[in-house]
């Protein structure tokens, strides 16, 4: 594990205590987060991406307001979905974005998760094709997206193209390397092998599409052997990587304790722990949160085979409390990255 990153939900709302109260407020705290998290030492600012809810759902420009506003860390998502797209125009947004940050993005994808509306995708004029299931939708629409940002030529030329003759016309502006840094976001095995042989990267969510009893790090280990043997096996240049996520509540202060203690006394009568529940009609992992001082949470990240498996580690932020409360708390998570990378 060498990289350590946030991941924000981006809600906002009017609730008692939210510093997070409207959209506009959203947008700007996300940029302030990027830079809180840059200035502690972290590596990464992600971003959920969700329609019809009252968080983040168009992330392009907001990344390259992050990307203007920074100059070291990734900027990625997890995850747009990919049904709500239009592959050609979003390569168009995602080199775009890319270009302005100097190549920082990490692009998290996947066929989306359960939603509001009954049919998103076809109100967005997406209706889903006869004879495909979302899966297939989404597989396809990323199979083109990957083709256009690689710089494969996607349309005819008409009579006064400037292009040499047999040649298609590829989307513009090109963001070299960008191609590279796709990632899917897989629910089980069967999805994390097919990524793998497709050549992306892994994201592995704080659940998984899979219950045996086991602890989310041991089903979720699994899940990334399967995706580096097809990566493998495929022949694929370069090194796969690997992301997983992760609530985690340092108490370092009178305020992270206010906020973050009911969770530790549940912590501490057993009431906190990895749970077998029902999402999307598949019967699925959760994860348990890691609360308390570093210290313990040190120990216990160390005894989670999958945290300690992957090169990133996402931690899921409360949003609403606004970036001055998150600066401190990326402190302890640059912290955390230091020890963990110790032998």
């Amino acid at each position: 594990m060498r990289n350590v990153g946030f991941l924000s939900f981006g809600w906002w709302s009017a609730a008692p205590g939210s510093k997070v109260r409207t959209a506009k407020d959203v947008m700007d705290d996300t940029i302030r987060l990027a830079e809180a998290a840059e200035d502690a030492g972290m590596d990464g600012a992600w971003m959920r991406v969700h329609h019809f809810e009252q968080n983040t759902s168009s992330p392009f420009p907001l990344l390259a307001a992050m990307g203007a506003r920074t100059s070291r860390i990734e900027l990625g998502t997890g995850v747009i979905n990919m049904r709500y797209e239009n592959p050609l125009y979003m390569a168009e947004a995602a080199a775009t974005a890319d270009l302005v940050s100097g190549g920082r993005l990490q692009l998290g994808v996947s066929r989306g998760s359960p939603e509001s509306p009954a049919d998103g995708p076809g109100t967005f004029g997406y209706p889903l094709p006869d004879g495909m299931t979302p899966a297939e939708d989404s597989a396809r629409r990323i199979a083109q997206f990957r083709e256009a940002i690689s710089g494969a030529g996607v349309a005819v030329p008409g009579a006064h193209a400037h292009v040499p003759a047999g040649r298609l016309l590829p989307i513009q502006p090109q963001s070299p390397g960008l191609s590279e840094r796709i990632w899917y976001g897989a629910g089980g095995n069967d999805s994390a092998r097919r990524v793998g042989e497709l050549g992306m990267h892994l994201m592995s969510s704080t659940l998984v599409a899979e219950a045996t009893g086991e602890p989310l790090g041991v089903v979720q280990q699994r899940q990334i052997e399967i995706f580096r043997q097809a990566w493998r096996d495929a022949g694929h240049a370069g090194e796969p990587r690997v992301s997983v996520s992760r609530s985690i509540m340092p108490i370092i202060d009178d305020a992270t304790r206010m906020y973050f203690g009911p969770q530790l006394e549940r912590d501490l009568m057993g009431a906190n722990r990895d749970q077998i529940g029902e999402l999307d009609s598949a019967v699925s992992t959760f994860g348990k949160t890691y609360v308390g001082d570093l210290d313990k949470i040190e120990r216990e990240l160390r005894d989670d085979p999958a945290v300690m498996s992957a090169d990133t580690l996402l931690v899921t932020v409360p949003n609403q409390l606004g970036a001055d409360f998150n600066r401190v708390t990326f402190d302890a998570f640059a912290e955390l990255k230091s020890r963990l990378m110790r032998a």
